[in-house]
């Protein structure tokens, strides 16, 4: 019956630990202080818990332990609480019984535990073997049991402890965790515990500090000269800001939550007490202050975090002091770069721009010391109109965009600091900014700096395996630190209201102006600013077969210079707004429009007959290496027309020929799949006697399979079959592309015989994000130039689903589909399709064929 007895104590301690919870919780919720209520909850849990272990029975040389967080004397609405029962020895039957009993009453009362029991040998065992039981053991709280076990495990850890060890396997530590997070605080959905400059990296000073004995608070950080006193006030006030935070996540969410996902940055914006306010093009939500606020926040305990880390590991591993000048104002000490007074910046204010020169000029440095960091984030309120006009400034500034290397670390340094907004005050503006256009997953500030590195890669040797076309071009163009202008100035207008891109080529134009930069280069500049979207948007919406197209996007670039700048932007703007937006298909497309135009600059026109012949010549040579009959081409190329050659290229002409030459005009369907050329996805081709709803019931198979369509090519031969060419994605195909080729082929082929009716359109659920911020739907239905066919245009929230949605309103108007253009970005999808239907001759028609496919565009 001993035994049974803690279990009987589950409901009346679950109430009282519900109850007093609550109370805690609702207080917080009245006053908003964050400490009253991680200290409540500590005291609640701990009073249960004493509760729970006084009726376990356990012998008295045994004792309950809170570790970790909750050791800390913190606890958070929905966080675990981790324990360790601490044994003087291995137990005995009995006590093992009351152990299994204990933890189980734990567990009944609907606690998160994290539950270890270890004698004192094993957990100096299992600290010396395992950084992260160390580290929980630091913060180690008696709740409840033997002082004196206690004590000896206390002692026996502080002895075992080497501070310098612990610091190095922390700091690695840290920086794994800051390359899981691509060492930004700026991402659209931080974590405000783990990402870089969130509560982890505060703990990780205060971690070492104590284990190092210099100080176990922020105040005692002060006392001891790590930090000044205006510091550790920030240090607080930051913590304090972030744990608010957390608190609000957890109670938001009703879980263990530490992400500001888009669900709830609104509800937490509001629960501060923020709003929305502005309306039209200058709107700007309660979210976007709250995130706002969280970046700038992170970017101060990101640079605190520096200074006192390198204050703690000077302290640790103490160095002779041996300054080597550098100049009159900078020194080389142990490696990094050193003022050589203490007021060097107030005295000369133009020292605040020349150290980062100085550091692109001595790649071999490895940082700043402490004390030249503080004293630089102090001096960046120095930088005003008058230091912006000072020659010699803008100059310094030159020539630290003009530097050979070092380009991308010295403008994130000093984005860190405070500098470069403080210097651009344009820039300023979009520090931390949001972007809510489903595909960027930065600030705009950090997708900017992305921009630059980007560009950076492609001109360093050992990334040319990345993007060799990119390498290639960068290498040959004069005077590359235009384009790190114009990166830093491409979006820099966001959020302002209007076109970013005319309203930023005004801030370029300016800069250029301010800075000396040639009538030439600044025409460069502005030009890549005011159209970086350009090439883009024909690359991926407009049929790069249009001879017109290609004249038209030529006159707008008007030569080899500024088409290559453009190109290179372009590539590094698409890469620098999410890892998933950029892919091989999009590459194609910018680099195929780029090799066309070039020749049409080179006085190479585009003809049509001349492209036409080209590709056939290729395509032949192509079909002599398989040995086919010479004429074995003839029959299937006398049914397509110069649309059909032109949209393709030589090796797809070439390997649908192959495929079809011996199999044309049969009843039975042929699906013939390949991986695709551009090295990312299948290709497959359709070949079957055309029907109405042939691209619905394709789009309804790839739906099924959950394969994502990136571009259709629709054809009609002469003689009414239908060839068509998908290039599709999914996440498995580079693992099992040769079993999903042979399923294709069979399944889809099998479909396209049953001639069975389609089922409805599904409509797939949308992304959290897409939830948080839909986009309205739009719907554009007008006539090519030429009047022969129908430009449809389509823009919409991404889900599964989609184009299937749209090919069944198609079919259902018997629209005949010529060509699609899939463009995905992110969340957010923009397809322009070629069309045509007797339909569309009539007004009232195309009214309600646009309403239609605005319903099924709409969740």
């Amino acid at each position: 019956m001993a035994l049974a007895a803690p279990a009987s104590l589950a409901p009346v301690l679950k109430a009282r630990l519900k109850s007093e919870r609550a109370h805690v919780i609702q207080a917080f919720k009245e006053d908003g202080k964050p400490e009253k209520l991680l200290r409540g909850l500590r005291r609640v849990v701990d009073s249960v818990l004493a509760e729970a272990w006084r009726a376990s029975g356990l012998p008295h040389n045994t004792a309950l332990v809170g570790v970790g967080g909750y050791g800390r004397g913190e606890l958070f609405p929905y966080s675990d609480v981790d324990v360790l029962i601490l044994l003087e020895s291995r137990p005995d039957a009995l006590t093992q019984a009351k152990l299994e009993n204990l933890v189980q009453l734990l567990w009944d009362l609907g606690l998160e535990i994290g539950h270890s029991i270890r004698t004192v040998d094993e957990c100096m065992t299992e600290s010396a073997a395992d950084i992260t039981v160390q580290t929980s053991l630091l913060e180690a709280r008696l709740v409840i049991g033997d002082q004196h076990l206690f004590a000896q495990l206390q002692r026996r850890y502080h002895e075992a402890l080497d501070p310098q060890a612990f610091f190095q396997s922390k700091t690695a530590e840290m920086r794994l965790r800051h390359a899981k997070y691509e060492y930004t605080a700026f991402a659209l959905e931080p974590n405000c515990k783990e990402s870089p400059g969130a509560l982890r990296d505060l703990q990780v000073i205060l971690w070492v500090a104590k284990a190092a004995g210099l100080a176990n608070s922020w105040g005692q950080f002060a006392l001891r000269g790590l930090v000044t006193r205006e510091e550790a006030r920030q240090l607080m006030e930051k913590e304090r800001a972030f744990k608010d935070i957390r608190i609000r996540l957890h109670l938001q969410t009703g879980r263990r939550e530490d992400r500001l996902i888009f669900d709830v940055q609104t509800a937490i914006a509001e629960s501060f007490g923020l709003t929305n306010t502005g309306e039209g093009v200058h709107a700007r939500r309660a979210s976007e202050y709250l995130m706002q606020r969280y970046y700038w926040a992170a970017r101060t305990v990101i640079q605190l975090n520096k200074i006192l880390l390198q204050n703690i590991e000077a302290n640790l591993f103490p160095q002779p002091i041996v300054p080597v000048p550098i100049n009159p104002r900078f020194n080389e000490v142990n490696g990094f770069i050193d003022i050589s007074q203490d007021d060097t910046f107030e005295t000369t204010p133009s020292a605040v721009l020349e150290i980062f020169a100085v550091m692109t000029d001595r790649p071999d440095l490895k940082g700043m010391t402490p004390r030249t960091m503080r004293a630089l984030w102090h001096a960046r309120h120095r930088i005003d109109e008058a230091f912006r006009a000072d020659p010699a400034n803008k100059a310094l500034f030159m020539r630290v965009l003009k530097a050979p290397q070092g380009l991308v670390h010295a403008l994130r340094r000093m984005n860190e600091l405070g500098i470069l907004g403080r210097y651009l005050p344009s820039f300023r503006r979009i520090i931390g900014q949001m972007q809510h256009d489903l595909f960027h997953v930065y600030t705009v500030d950090q997708h900017i700096l992305m921009v630059v590195r980007n560009l950076r890669r492609f001109a360093m040797p050992e990334h040319a395996h990345e993007y060799p076309f990119c390498s290639q071009l960068i290498a040959n163009f004069r005077d590359r630190w235009l384009l790190y202008v114009a990166a830093l100035f491409h979006d820099i207008a966001k959020g302002r209201g209007g076109d970013h891109s005319r309203l930023g080529m005004l801030d370029a134009r300016q800069f250029c102006s301010d800075h000396g930069v040639s009538n030439e280069d600044t025409e460069l500049v502005v030009f890549l600013v005011e159209q970086h979207l350009t090439m883009s948007q024909v690359a991926q919406k407009q049929d790069l077969s249009d001879p017109d197209v290609i004249a038209s996007f030529a006159a707008v670039v008007k030569d080899e210079r500024h088409l290559t700048a453009l190109y290179l932007l372009t590539v590094a703007d698409i890469r620098g707004t999410s890892p998933k937006v950029w892919n091989a298909w999009k590459a194609k497309l910018l680099e195929d429009l780029y090799r066309v135009t070039l020749r049409v600059l080179g006085g190479e026109p585009h003809s049509a007959d001349r492209e036409l012949r080209a590709r056939q010549q290729e395509a032949l040579a192509t079909l002599r290496l398989f040995g086919l009959p010479a004429d074995a081409h003839q029959k299937l190329w006398d049914q397509l027309d110069m649309a059909y050659f032109l949209r393709h290229d030589a090796t797809d002409i070439a390997w649908q020929t192959r495929a079809l030459y011996n199999r044309l005009g049969g009843a039975k369907p042929v699906v013939k799949a390949r991986l695709a050329p551009i090295g990312e996805g299948l290709q497959v081709t359709v070949y079957v006697k055309d029907q109405p709803d042939l691209f619905a019931r394709i789009c309804s198979y790839f739906d099924r399979k959950n394969f994502s369509i990136l571009d259709a090519k629709i054809h009609t031969t002469k003689d009414g079959y239908a060839l068509d060419t998908f290039l599709v994605t999914e996440e498995t195909f580079a693992r099992h592309y040769r079993d999903i080729i042979n399923l294709i082929e069979h399944e889809l082929c099998e479909l396209l015989q049953s001639q069975a009716p389609l089922a409805p359109p599904t409509r797939g659920r949308l992304s959290r994000m897409s939830r948080t911020f839909p986009i309205t739907p739009t719907v554009d239905l007008r006539p090519d130039e030429r009047g022969q066919f129908f430009v449809l245009s389509i823009s919409a929230n991404d889900r599964t689903g989609l184009l299937y949605s749209i090919g069944s309103v198609l079919t259902r108007y018997r629209i005949n589909l010529h060509t699609a253009k899939i463009m995905t970005l992110g969340e957010r999808v923009e397809d322009v399709f070629l069309v045509d239907g007797a339909v569309l001759r009539n007004q009232r028609a195309q009214v309600q064929l646009e309403t239609d496919l605005l319903d099924a565009l709409k969740i």
